[in-house]
């Protein structure tokens, strides 16, 4: 808009001058593509697939369960018993299951996921409880990725002995090769776009000889999921310059459209907008907050009615799936407002915030003050608050301490976090002990802090303002805590506060 507007009023002023000149030559013509009108507007794109089970015999059509494929969104695709051949004595199954769901607006999301119970290979040579692979893709503000949280192998056996967490190959005998867990993911995608493929076969075996009546080189899949995200290609625009003569100006004085009018005023008001920084979390361990099988995609920085932008990423699991803490660190502003719902905040030994929404009830560790460990079960994964209505998940901030004096904005993009943080396998006290208040914000629930100064989207104490913490604390001594929340020097201004 800067350029365009100083071009036209340059233009305007060389008009005037050729006026007082008399100078009777051609005008310059030129012509630009429109910023607003460059044709069809873009979208992103996403798919997804899932299937149960693929036996493929070498030199003969494979034989699968049914194949679900979003677009078009598929109703999942449930079955009974599964057997092959008929009497079930190369593979025999309880139940199948393959689901595929996509959803494109301004970013685009896919998740996939395909579930086999009671499987039998080979009369019970290969068991396993249950087999599931879980794949999960999108666009978000900072690119396009993906997962496959929550694919699992349950009681996996193999001659009926059970096979050991993080083995990935064993040898069958002299017969065949089982590979467990086989993933994959291609980032490729077209010029000006970012996309994400990946994929997951939870179960894999392959035969060298002939063996219980399929012959050497075939092949057999078990749990099978895909999911593909690309965000949308850039906008053309298109440029002509036509020129039929031109004429020297004597005005010497650039127009005032030649400033940088975008730029924000000094010591003004800032535009919100998400930011691209991830400062290092340097408290000690951290774990991902989620207890069990989840999925997420990068969705900070979309755009929300509530707020100016998402400030966070939405995991999505199962009504009252176990929340951990994330850190070593102190529970703080534990309550219920109409935003978050039943929502609390945890501060790392670092002064870095961590932000849980949409609770569906906490634990009995979860009150203001208390310090957890890293891994501790603080909650319970639901959808109160604004997220009543919409799928179960967690809504879950990161912000970092160097950038807490920007406030709320000061919030960062959680996908790298979580995409490096452990997944917890044991929980460090029985999880059935929780409470959730009887009437959301009534006298049940702990006593929320005071507001966020200039905020009313999400929390009503979320510790942003410093004084909102301490009250939170009390009677805790927070001095201490203050100290790591409240910039000693003043905020830079070139580089956010990285560092």
């Amino acid at each position: 808009m800067g350029f365009a507007c100083g071009f036209l009023d340059h233009w305007q002023n060389l008009v005037t001058v050729r006026r007082r000149l008399a100078l009777l030559l051609p005008l310059a013509l030129l012509t630009f593509g429109s910023a607003g009108a460059e044709g069809p507007a873009r979208a992103p794109t996403a798919s997804a697939t899932a299937w149960a089970i693929k036996i493929s015999p070498p030199a003969t059509p494979a034989v699968t369960t049914p194949v679900v494929v979003s677009p078009p969104n598929a109703a999942p695709a449930a079955g009974s018993s599964f057997s092959y051949p008929g009497d079930g004595s190369i593979v025999s199954v309880q139940s199948t299951t393959a689901n595929a769901t996509t959803a494109v607006e301004t970013n685009a999301a896919a998740n996939s996921e395909s579930v086999v119970t009671a499987l039998s290979l080979f009369e019970g040579e290969i068991t396993a409880d249950a087999v599931t692979a879980r794949a999960s893709a999108g666009t978000g503000y900072s690119g396009a990725g993906g997962n496959a949280n929550g694919s699992s192998v349950t009681n996996l056996k193999v001659g009926g002995q059970p096979v050991a967490d993080g083995v990935s190959k064993l040898a069958l005998g002299d017969w065949g090769q089982l590979t467990i867990g086989t993933q994959g993911a291609d980032r490729s995608a077209p010029p000006g776009t970012e996309g994400y493929r990946g994929f997951v076969t939870e179960l894999d075996v392959r035969l060298t000889a002939d063996h219980g009546g399929l012959p050497a080189s075939s092949e057999i899949q078990i749990g099978y999921a895909e999911a593909a995200a690309q965000t949308a290609p850039p906008v053309s625009v298109t440029v002509t310059t036509t020129t039929t003569d031109t004429v020297p100006t004597t005005d010497e004085n650039p127009s005032a459209g030649d400033a940088p009018r975008l730029r924000p005023k000094q010591g003004g008001p800032q535009e919100s907008v998400p930011l691209m920084l991830h400062p290092k979390l340097t408290a000690g361990r951290y774990v991902f907050p989620v207890y069990g099988a989840s999925s997420y995609i990068d969705t900070y920085g979309a755009a929300r009615s509530d707020v100016t932008y998402h400030h966070g990423d939405d995991i999505f699991g199962q009504l009252g799936q176990p929340l951990i803490a994330v850190a070593d660190g102190t529970v703080f502003s534990v309550g219920w407002n109409k935003v978050g719902g039943n929502r609390l905040w945890i501060l790392d030994q670092q002064g870095n915030q961590f932000y849980y929404a949409h609770l569906s009830a906490f634990s009995t560790a979860a009150t203001n003050g208390a310090h957890v460990k890293a891994g501790q079960v603080v909650g319970f994964m639901g959808n109160t608050g604004d997220a009543e209505g919409t799928p179960v998940h967690l809504h879950f901030e990161v912000h970092p301490v160097s950038l807490l004096y920007l406030g709320y904005d000061g919030a960062v993009d959680p996908t790298p976090y979580l995409d490096a943080w452990k997944h917890q396998q044991d929980l460090p006290f029985p999880i059935a002990a929780g409470w959730a208040p009887a009437v959301p914000g009534g006298p049940s629930a702990p006593e929320p802090g005071a507001i966020l100064l200039g905020m009313n989207d999400i929390s009503t104490a979320d510790g942003l303002d410093p004084a909102s913490l301490e009250r939170a604390l009390t009677p805790l001594k927070a001095s201490a805590l203050m100290q790591t929340l409240v910039p000693t020097v003043p905020a830079p201004t070139t580089d956010l506060g990285r560092g």
